[in-house]
């Protein structure tokens, strides 16, 4: 694996340094500012996606959803028949507002890069997850709005890159949407509302669980390279996934990270490893389970469980305990000295975070997650970093740690982080052996 060099470390050497810094960017956002890059008003505002897999062509589909005056105009993925795939699907949805043709359609690693280039307004971010840093500071270097899919990073340099590219669309004026859906519910916004605004008094303890079961996996093809079988299945790998309590779980950190203020915990620690993906090489070299406790400056600890096995209980919940009550968020309830449950209008939080991105642009007025998106994702991999090493690190080490999970090339016949050995097998975080850096 390879060490970030310390010059990528942007956002400063200590948690106060991280405070202050989106502290500040917090302020700069809230300021008046002339209007975006694209003109307000009707006009149409092109849109590129960058990874059309299930959940980038669903993100076209949404924006698509969002305004009726938007356009899809490119297309790129690493394969090529995905971005097939996807053409079909979106020209048979909306034809009209599906504007693809084959010189607008990208194949390969340099893929975003064409699509960035094609005269697009909008770029949907919607790849694994270890491409995003790298994309996302393409797209504000030129000056395109974005849409980002969560997480954004696989690590804590991925992690700096997204804080100084949300840096960057602040000085530009441009907007950055993230893909943690939950900021956009109705109910959930609510809910969280009457948390922050002391409904439940001050919060001492929170429950995350996503407890879920086993997810797609597309095989091993004749004539995969590792490269190409890895990219296909990524899911499995923590250089691309970033391991599932990252990829996963990262929504339900998002919220914990929301209504601590999205402040960073002054440490973690936790527990995790494998005891049903036995099956080698198929489930690569992440975990199937993780509990990870994140201890805040204030006292308050966020307990997060997470599991992907097929026949085990489910739950997905977030629960906040407070001095004066208890919230239910996916509930959208508060018990206690106040009683409270959401009743208001609904929305698909999915078309309104597009709803949310164009509007911004229209109006002239700016919306940059890139802040608490970079938090949330840090939360993630702090718990991966915990539960791998079996050690307890401090948000500080955390965010400076030097581990890169990247190759050395972007190239289906070049050598992925992880390699099998000579049995087939991907080598396995140990804790208490497996160093962290």
């Amino acid at each position: 694996m390879l060490h970030a060099p310390k010059s990528l470390d942007s956002a400063g050497s200590s948690r106060r340094n991280f405070l202050k810094a989106t502290t500040l960017a917090a302020t700069v956002g809230s300021l008046p500012i002339a209007r975006s890059a694209h003109a307000a008003g009707d006009d149409v505002l092109k849109v590129g996606l960058v990874g059309c897999g299930g959940r980038g062509s669903g993100a076209a589909v949404n924006a698509l959803a969002a305004d009726p005056r938007v356009k899809i105009t490119a297309l790129g993925d690493a394969f090529e028949g995905r971005v097939r795939n996807s053409l079909s699907a979106l020209s048979k949805r909306d034809a009209q507002r599906v504007d693809v043709p084959e010189d607008r359609c990208f194949v390969g690693f340099d893929a975003y890069q064409k699509v960035i280039d094609s005269d697009v307004d909008v770029v949907l971010l919607a790849t694994p997850p270890h491409f995003r840093p790298l994309q996302l500071k393409a797209c504000i270097d030129a000056g395109k709005h974005v849409f980002c899919e969560k997480p954004m990073a696989v690590d804590a340099p991925g992690v700096r890159s997204i804080m100084a590219s949300a840096e960057a669309a602040d000085r530009k004026g441009l907007n950055i949407v993230s893909g943690f859906c939950w900021r956009y519910h109705p109910a959930v916004q609510a809910t969280m509302q009457q948390v922050l605004d002391g409904a439940i008094g001050d919060v001492v303890s929170i429950q995350e669980t996503y407890l879920a079961g086993t997810l797609w996996h597309r095989g091993h093809q004749p004539d995969d390279t590792e490269m190409t079988y890895q990219m296909r299945n990524w899911l499995y790998f923590d250089w691309l996934s970033g391991d599932f309590n990252t990829e996963q779980h990262v929504h339900s950190l998002d919220k914990a990270s929301w209504a601590m203020g999205d402040k960073p915990p002054v440490r973690a620690w936790g527990l995790g490893g494998r005891q049903v993906r036995t099956e080698m090489p198929k489930w690569g070299n992440i975990y199937d389970h993780h509990a990870v406790v994140y201890e805040y400056e204030n006292g308050c600890h966020v307990h997060a469980y997470c599991r992907q096995q097929a026949g085990t209980y489910r739950d997905v919940s977030d629960l906040f305990f407070g001095t004066k009550g208890r919230a239910d968020i996916l509930g959208h309830r508060i018990t206690g000295e106040t009683d409270w449950r959401y009743r208001g209008p609904g929305g698909n939080m999915y078309e309104l975070e597009h709803v949310a991105l164009f509007k911004a642009i229209r109006d002239g007025n700016r919306v940059n997650d890139g802040h608490y998106m970079a938090t949330s994702t840090m939360l993630g991999i702090l718990g991966r970093m915990v539960d791998y090493t079996g050690q307890a690190v401090t948000w500080d080490q955390a965010l400076n740690s030097e581990l890169l999970l990247a190759p050395k090339e972007y190239a289906w016949d070049a050598q992925p982080p992880v390699m099998p050995d000579a049995d087939g097998n991907y080598p396995i975080a140990t804790p208490g052996i497996t160093p962290f850096v």
